[in-house]
């Protein structure tokens, strides 16, 4: 039996009706059996439903910014079906359940599991849409829900996947179906075991699809960007930017580890273990080759850049005139454990413990009423993280120039600074 190949299309390539209409014209000459779609939400949805998550919490009416919503997808199905159309009703039906859903109670105590109730409704109604279409273009799939084989603990916003169980469901219950009908699936969202929604971190439909060719054993995964593949740094930002044309997993793995956007960062250790290839191909020019990344590439020496922007520095200092001690790191570390925040970058001083982090809504505020009776704490928000993988000698000063530079360490083959405008 034929390998099944995973592709995955990422919210920029579902962003309106003819980036809708590219996706069908990618899949027309590559659609077989054992075939995988996974899809994101639409453009900025996420971004849209976070924003009603905080006028919500804030109490404020958010009723406005749902009917925007609900246009937008409204909108892109009028660009891709004739009046009439039984997707029509499915969208009103889905945002009648997202309503339904933002009239229960919200809080801080309740923020996570509400998020992923709420916050996977999007890729809920784009995969709707785009598998309608397809069979609208008789390029006939399934859609499933992935909540059904994705089985996940309980840690909302951030679940750890239970890799035998949903091995266990792909083998059982979507094996049979793939064998004769291609299937199209939501990235990012899985279920616990009560059955309850929950997601794996931000972007993380990338994430899905390693999952899903792992549990299958595939024999590639594919990621649709609208970059032409890995980038050493973004273009958005950079200029003069290099693609690489193969990388390794263990390469791939520490760029996307230290923020490099164009991969989740946990999507390549799954297909690393599993020995299947990923490519990361342009969905504007679907016949260029990309970037493959695979056990079998050369390592690289050119220098890759990687931004993350909105960072927190918080300094952790003893009190007790007493030196850092593995007691003082292992309590910050447990804090940040039961929070589920990561370090993006750590450093050490003789009194002192800093750390940079994400910006995430309660997070600084639940660290420091943690943390506050410990240590003497100070931070600053709204930074800039800097990393440069291989380097050039000298070469990380021209990005530091109009710029404080508020903490930076260098290895030998990384370079990162804490950054922000002057």
């Amino acid at each position: 039996m034929a390998k099944t190949l995973v592709y995955k299309f990422g919210g920029a390539s579902v962003k309106d009706s003819e980036a809708v209409k590219n996706l069908s014209e990618i899949i027309r000459n590559r659609l077989r059996k054992n075939f995988l779609i996974v899809v994101s939400a639409m453009g900025k949805t996420t971004n849209s439903l976070e924003s009603l998550l905080a006028k919500k919490l804030a109490g404020e009416d958010f009723s406005e910014n749902s009917a925007i919503l609900k246009q937008f997808h409204v909108e892109i199905c009028q660009g891709l079906f004739p009046k009439g159309h039984a997707v029509f009703a499915q969208v009103e039906n889905l945002f009648l359940q997202l309503k339904n859903k933002l009239e229960q109670e919200l809080n801080r105590d309740n923020y996570d599991e509400f998020y992923d109730e709420i916050v996977g409704f999007g890729e809920l109604v784009s995969s709707r849409i785009v598998a309608e279409y397809l069979c609208f273009q008789e390029l006939l799939v399934v859609w499933k829900d992935a909540r059904e084989v994705v089985h996940t603990n309980s840690d909302f916003r951030f679940a750890k996947v239970d890799w035998e169980k949903t091995a266990k469901s792909c083998a059982s219950q979507w094996r049979p179906v793939l064998e004769s009908f291609p299937i199209l699936t939501q990235g990012f969202i899985g279920s616990d075991p009560k059955g309850r929604p929950t997601t794996l971190g931000r972007e993380g439909s990338d994430f899905t699809a390693a999952i899903l060719a792992a549990s299958l054993g595939a024999g590639s995964a594919t990621i649709w960007k609208d970059v032409p593949g890995v980038l050493n740094a973004d273009p958005k930002v950079f200029s003069n930017t290099r693609k690489f044309d193969e990388l390794g997993y263990r390469e791939a793995a520490e760029m996307t580890y230290f923020g490099a956007s164009v991969i989740h960062p946990k999507t390549i250790k799954p297909l690393a273990n599993a020995g299947i290839p990923l490519f990361v191909k342009s969905f504007l020019y679907p016949d260029a080759p990309g970037t493959k990344i695979h056990g079998e590439a050369a390592p690289h020496d050119v220098p890759t850049i990687v931004l993350k922007t909105n960072q927190i520095l918080v300094s952790f200092k003893v009190t007790d005139f007493t030196f850092i001690e593995e007691l003082h790191i292992h309590r910050v570390y447990e804090q940040l454990q039961a929070l589920k925040l990561r370090v993006n970058m750590l450093q050490l001083s003789a009194i002192s413990i800093s750390i940079v982090i994400d910006a995430q809504l309660f997070k600084l505020e639940q660290l420091l009423e943690r943390l506050k009776p410990e240590f003497e704490i100070r931070y600053n928000e709204g930074l800039e993280l800097l990393t440069i993988l291989h380097p050039a000698e000298n070469g990380a000063q021209a990005y530091l120039e109009g710029y404080e530079v508020l903490l930076e360490q260098a290895s030998r083959n990384t370079f990162q600074a804490v950054r922000r405008k002057t």
